[in-house]
């Protein structure tokens, strides 16, 4: 082999792994999508619950997202799986 042989083997595997950490990449973002929980099933309600609202819940990604329920939350919202944030 020659140079020009070893700097073409060497892009080639480059570019396969750079192709490999972007297909894990999105595969875990659709997994981690998945993953969510519809409203319906948490009970989501875009009002407080005996004091208690999303803004103040441990899964709670501001401005208006949840790590466990799917679609948009309100920072005044609540359901079931809510978990107060340390203090």
């Amino acid at each position: 082999m020659n140079t020009t042989d070893d700097s073409r083997l060497y892009r080639r595997s480059v570019l396969r792994g750079a192709l490999g950490l972007a297909f894990a990449a999105i595969t875990t973002r659709e997994a981690e999508a998945q993953q969510k929980n519809a409203q319906s099933v948490v009970q989501y309600q875009d009002k407080p619950h005996d004091g208690k609202e999303c803004r103040h819940c441990l899964h709670f990604v501001p401005p208006d997202s949840c790590k466990l329920v799917a679609g948009k939350i309100s920072p005044m919202g609540w359901c079931l799986l809510f978990a107060p944030k340390p203090s």
